[in-house]
């Protein structure tokens, strides 16, 4: 990552905090518990789009294409100022970073539509959608097309596992700002996921089984 891409990317993060920390007091809102919805969302999709941020950089630097580049560049950028956000949150409420529970579970018996798997944590411990470790150590040995193929499954199965955790803090987090976040990034993800699958098709590849 070249110093003005980084320069770029922290200035995101701390714009998105301060942003945060002032969103978090909108309404006079009654603040959130240390395992409410709004709370869970918070720490949970800060992990979530901060592997995003990471994906991101990795192919920002592994490909030519200046289509791939430019996406690349934008959800980092955006999911950085997301992320900053979400902390502001937690810092404003006086919350950790962490829960007392599981990752998750602020999602359990919600009734959203898309299935107890999208609330579940996968066999290895991760939230939906996140990559392991060995696929991002792969991603980062990849270079040019089979790279750009390989980053795009990979954030089409990121984004599809964000929205419906998004769905459900927008449902029932009972916080203004939260609600507002939370349809941004459903608006954001849905619009990136058809731009991908539409690049994706143009390399001859499809998305990876969800």
């Amino acid at each position: 990552m070249t110093p003005r891409v980084l320069l770029a990317a922290l200035v995101a993060l701390a714009v998105g905090l301060v942003g945060g920390l002032a969103l978090s007091r909108v309404g006079g809102e009654e603040v959130p518990g240390d395992d409410s919805v709004a709370a869970g969302f918070a720490r949970d999709m800060q992990t979530h789009h901060d592997q995003a941020v990471q994906m991101s950089w990795i192919i920002h630097d592994r490909t030519d294409d200046e289509l791939v580049r430019s996406l690349s560049y934008d959800i980092a950028r955006t999911q950085s100022h997301q992320s900053g956000q979400m902390a502001g949150w937690l810092q404003s409420w006086g919350l950790s970073p962490t829960g007392p529970g599981e990752q998750m579970e602020w999602m359990q018996g919600l009734g959203h539509d898309h299935g107890s798997e999208s609330s579940e944590l996968t066999d290895e411990g991760i939230m939906p959608g996140m990559a392991s470790q060995e696929e991002i150590t792969k991603l980062e040995g990849m270079r040019g097309k089979e790279a750009e193929i390989y980053f795009l499954q990979l954030m089409i199965r990121h984004h599809n596992a964000g929205v419906p955790m998004a769905e459900v803090a927008r449902d029932h987090s009972q916080n203004e700002a939260v609600e507002t976040l939370a349809q941004s990034i459903i608006n954001s993800q849905t619009t990136e996921v058809e731009t991908m699958t539409t690049m994706l098709e143009e390399r001859g590849a499809e998305p990876l089984p969800e």
